[in-house]
């Protein structure tokens, strides 16, 4: 699985703080720590309080990239904000995220191109969070036409189902796994899948059992990524042994740390 590390993002105090006081050292451990743990990418988010966004994306993908070379996921609704990142980044580049609506497409598959980005597609749009299965294929599958349509390639775009909690959307659960294995079937080549984990345990009072159940649920359902917190090492050892089960990993008695080190 392709895990993209949560942690840069302006919402969390240390991060936001950071931010504001252009202080390095406290986003490069960020993002170091997370790479340590199992990351594969790492996610970019300014956050909400951010005054300049256009200017401190910038300064973000500066600061992390003078430690790591890992791709990194550029988290904005703002097409300006991300184009404002990935004119500064040096390495592989992901776009989180466009939604179906057909100017957001315009927008950020073009930049998606010009960059040689992956792009993260939610199924969303103007008219809010779809509450079945079938909505969200719908939704899946206009953003896969928009991607066709402009010569973008379906094998570097993901599909995010949009997860819910499952406190206040527990009856979606079961078709948000199953549209998982459903996008496979929108288009050959087959989208990729990608999920924001900590979503589903949002205001739940065991966060880290949800998460760490419903993403080895998704995996047995083909989940292709996830954004998520890689320091969590309980959530980290059960994504592991997921695909271990799956036949996707090969065994051996000290496998956990096998993976990590790859």
């Amino acid at each position: 699985m392709f895990i993209i590390g949560e942690l840069i993002n302006g919402m969390y105090k240390n991060i936001g703080g950071a931010i504001k006081e252009k202080n390095k050292s406290v986003i490069q451990k960020c993002a170091l720590d997370q790479a340590k743990c199992g990351a594969d990418a790492l996610d970019i988010n300014c956050g909400p309080a951010s005054r300049r966004p256009v200017d401190d994306i910038k300064w973000l993908v500066e600061a992390v990239q003078e430690v790591t070379d890992k791709p990194l996921a550029l988290d904005s609704s703002k097409p300006e904000v991300i184009e404002s990142g990935l004119s500064v980044l040096k390495n592989k580049a992901i776009i989180n995220s466009t939604t179906a609506d057909p100017e957001k497409l315009q927008a950020l598959v073009p930049l998606a191109k010009k960059y040689n980005a992956k792009l993260i597609g939610l199924t969303i749009s103007a008219k809010g969070i779809p509450q079945n299965k079938d909505q969200r294929l719908e939704l899946a599958a206009a953003i896969v036409a928009g991607c066709m349509e402009l010569d973008f390639p379906i094998d570097n775009l993901y599909l995010d189902p949009i997860v819910m909690p499952v406190n206040v959307a527990q009856s979606q659960m079961k078709d948000i796994l199953e549209v998982i294995r459903e996008f496979k079937i929108i288009s050959e080549p087959a989208p990729k899948s990608i999920v924001g984990l900590s979503n589903v345990s949002q205001g739940t009072c065991e966060r880290g059992l949800v998460n760490r159940t419903f993403l080895t649920m998704a995996c047995g359902f083909g989940l292709d990524a996830a954004i998520l917190d890689p320091m969590d090492k309980e959530l980290m050892n059960a994504a592991i042994t997921a695909e271990l089960i799956l036949n996707k990993q090969i065994y051996c008695d000290s496998y956990l740390d096998a993976y990590r080190k790859r």
